[in-house]
C-alpha cells in the first residue's frame, strides 16, 4: 500500500497512468458515479477519455471511459459531484458540519429516487418537473429542494475554490465568509445563517486548507491548473440547475 497522499481532486491528463487514489475515484465509488464524474468533464472539452489504475497496491482495477458510450445523466452528474465534495469536507474535518450534513441528506433523497427508477429519474429536468406536476416541489423533503440546495453548495465550494487561489492575501476565513455571502446566505434563515456564523470561527489556516487539497504529489500550480479545470466543469450543470429552476419558479426557495 502506498503512502503516497493523493490530492482532493485531479485530472488525468490523456494517457495518463495513476498510482494514486484521486478524489475523482474514491475506492465507494461506483463504476456508473466515477463515469459520470468524467463525463462532466469530457462534456466540457477539459478532459480526454483515458484509462488507469487506482493503484491500491492490491487489485488492480482499469477504466476505460467511452464519451459514446455513457448516456449523459445529469441527476448522476449532480450526485457523483456532490459526493466528491463530501470528501474534500471530510479531509477539512467538522469545521463545516452544518453544510456536510445538508449536502449528505440532500445526496440521500436524491439518490433514493434515483435508484428507484434510473431511466425515468436520469436528468434533473424529468425529477423537477414531475414534483412541479404533483404539486410537491416546495415542501420541505423535495427533491427539487436538494437539487437546488445541491447546487448552492457547489456554487459555495466553486466560488471558495477560485476566491482561494486567487486572493493569497485573504484569510480562508475571510474567504469562506465571502463565499458563504455570495452563495448562501441569500437563501438561508436565520436559524442556518446562525449555525454558519459559528462555523466559521473554526476555520482552518488557509496554508492547512491548500496542503489538505494538495495531498504530497501536487506542487502548487498543479492545484491551480486541476482547481480551475474542476470549476469550468461544474459550471454548466450549475447552469443547467438554475435554468430548470427558473423555468418552474422555484429559484427563490428558502430554508428555516
Amino acid at each position: 500500500m502506498s503512502n503516497t497522499k493523493a490530492p482532493l481532486f485531479f485530472f488525468p491528463r490523456k494517457g495518463q497512468k495513476l498510482d494514486v487514489d484521486p478524489i475523482i475515484c474514491p475506492k465507494k465509488m461506483s463504476a456508473n458515479e466515477l463515469a459520470s464524474v468524467i463525463c462532466v468533464g469530457i462534456s466540457s472539452g477539459l478532459v480526454e477519455p483515458w484509462r488507469f489504475s487506482s493503484g491500491d497496491g492490491e487489485e488492480e482495477t482499469q477504466v476505460q471511459v467511452k464519451v459514446q458510450e455513457q448516456p449523459r445523466s445529469s441527476t448522476m452528474d449532480l450526485l457523483s459531484i456532490s459526493k466528491q465534495l463530501l470528501h474534500v469536507l471530510d479531509e477539512i474535518g467538522p469545521t463545516l458540519l452544518v453544510l456536510r450534513q445538508d449536502i449528505e441528506q440532500n445526496v440521500q433523497r436524491l439518490q433514493d429516487l434515483h435508484e428507484r427508477d434510473s431511466s425515468k429519474y436520469a436528468t434533473l429536468m424529468a425529477i423537477v418537473t414531475e414534483e412541479v406536476e404533483q404539486g410537491t416541489a416546495k415542501k420541505t423533503k423535495s427533491c427539487t429542494r436538494a437539487i437546488i440546495w445541491l447546487s448552492r453548495s457547489i456554487s459555495f465550494s466553486k466560488y471558495l475554490l477560485e476566491k482561494l487561489l486567487k486572493a493569497p492575501e485573504s484569510s480562508l476565513e475571510e474567504i469562506v465568509e465571502e463565499a458563504y455571502a455570495k452563495t448562501l446566505k441569500p437563501w438561508h434563515g436565520w436559524i442556518s445563517s446562525a449555525a454558519y456564523k459559528v462555523a466559521t470561527k473554526l476555520i482552518p489556516e488557509r496554508e492547512v486548507l491548500i496542503a489538505l487539497l494538495m495531498g504530497n504529489c501536487q506542487d502548487f500550480e498543479d492545484l491551480a491548473e486541476d482547481a480551475k479545470m474542476l470549476t469550468h466543469a461544474v459550471q454548466p450543470l450549475l447552469e443547467e440547475i438554475d435554468a430548470i429552476s427558473a423555468k418552474h419558479n422555484i429559484d427563490k426557495l428558502k430554508s428555516s
